[in-house]
């Protein structure tokens, strides 16, 4: 079985399943893509990696990352190594003085872990013939109503530099990720 390495290509919020999210993982060098339905949490947390927002306060995935790195632990690569009966099934692999250790873990958390190591993700080619498609994923994500989008455009451009920023110190205050990567967004656009 070859190992295929996987390129994050974004979370969305499903609309079938109250409080999930589903990650999208597109193969590096081909097009098929791997949906794997994830929780709410978990999705806030690799969110906040990828957007590289700094909470006041440590989620459990930097814990993670700053107990690895206090006894020299590094994540070398994280592997969706199974899919069965709808759960895929990963690893987390680690180093630490030459000597590999493989870590069961639940795909989200792997992810989440591997992202704050920029460490590869990677599954095998089987998983990727029997689950992994194509064409665009219809998974009933939730859209937001294109004259809701509009109303909180018009209300952020409204709004000056001074305080959409107080507003995203705020949010991520709050631990609001969602809106402070909206909030972040709109400061980028005016810079």
């Amino acid at each position: 079985m070859q190992k295929v390495k996987l390129d994050i290509t974004g979370i969305a919020y499903s609309q079938t399943q109250s409080g999930s999210y589903v990650l999208t993982l597109v193969e590096s060098a081909g097009k098929r893509k791997l949906p794997i339905v994830i929780g709410g949490f978990e999705a806030q947390a690799i969110a906040v990696e990828l957007e590289k927002m700094v909470p006041n306060r440590p989620l459990t995935h930097d814990l993670i990352k700053t107990f690895c790195k206090s006894y020299g632990v590094n994540v070398r690569e994280i592997l969706i190594y199974k899919f069965h009966e709808g759960v895929f099934y990963s690893k987390i692999i680690c180093e630490k003085e030459n000597a590999i250790t493989e870590i069961d873990s639940r795909t989200s958390d792997a992810i989440a872990v591997g992202v704050r190591f920029n460490a590869p993700i990677f599954t095998l080619s089987t998983i990727l013939e029997e689950v992994g498609g194509t064409e665009d994923l219809d998974l009933d994500f939730e859209e937001e109503d294109d004259d809701e989008l509009n109303e909180v455009i018009n209300e952020m451009e409204a709004i000056s530099l001074e305080e959409l920023n107080a507003q995203l110190a705020e949010a991520i205050e709050n631990e609001d990720y969602e809106l402070a990567s909206k909030l972040r967004d709109e400061i980028n656009k005016r810079s």
